[in-house]
């Protein structure tokens, strides 16, 4: 089986035979997989008018469980990003009445971000045909070859602490 990023270190190999490119191979695959796997996944979120990064936000105010609310800073830390990028991602889910802002009542200097009825309904729908569109993308593994991935890829990301 050849692919792209073969062709690539199939030159190397002639241009610089003394190079071992392996890490090169792999790193160059899961670079390409990650890019086409934005691409697949992307419009699920699209069809509703939203971003993935939006999806993101309302999926982790769902998963938290009720009352379906955090804080920014929360929120921050389950979809690793920015505070700035979490209140762009919350002014635009409000805008879409899929979000709301309070201030928590014990302590007025936190504010807090909560899911509304029509959000929570927008995520559910929305999980679930992210889930497939999932499965969808790696209905060309067996379950072991699955379980095999996984392992390995835990062991990366926690290896590089991500």
């Amino acid at each position: 089986m050849s692919d792209h990023v073969a062709g690539i270190l199939s030159q190397w190999a002639r241009e610089r035979p003394d190079l071992d490119t392996s890490a090169m191979g792999i790193i160059g695959r899961l670079h390409r997989v990650a890019t086409a796997l934005h691409q697949e996944l992307r419009p699920v979120f699209a069809e509703e008018g939203l971003g993935d990064g939006d999806f993101d936000v309302l999926a982790a105010l769902r998963r938290s469980g009720a009352p379906f609310e955090l804080s920014p800073g929360e929120l921050g830390a389950t979809t690793m990003v920015t505070s700035g990028t979490v209140t762009k991602r919350v002014d635009r889910l409000a805008s879409l009445g899929l979000v709301t802002r309070s201030t928590d009542e014990r302590d007025r200097r936190v504010s807090r971000v909560a899911l509304t009825d029509a959000g929570r309904e927008l995520v559910d729908r929305l999980v679930e045909k992210h889930v497939a569109n999932e499965e969808r993308l790696l209905a060309g593994f067996t379950e072991l070859e699955r379980a095999r991935l996984t392992r390995l890829l835990t062991r990366w990301a926690t290896e590089l602490g991500v």
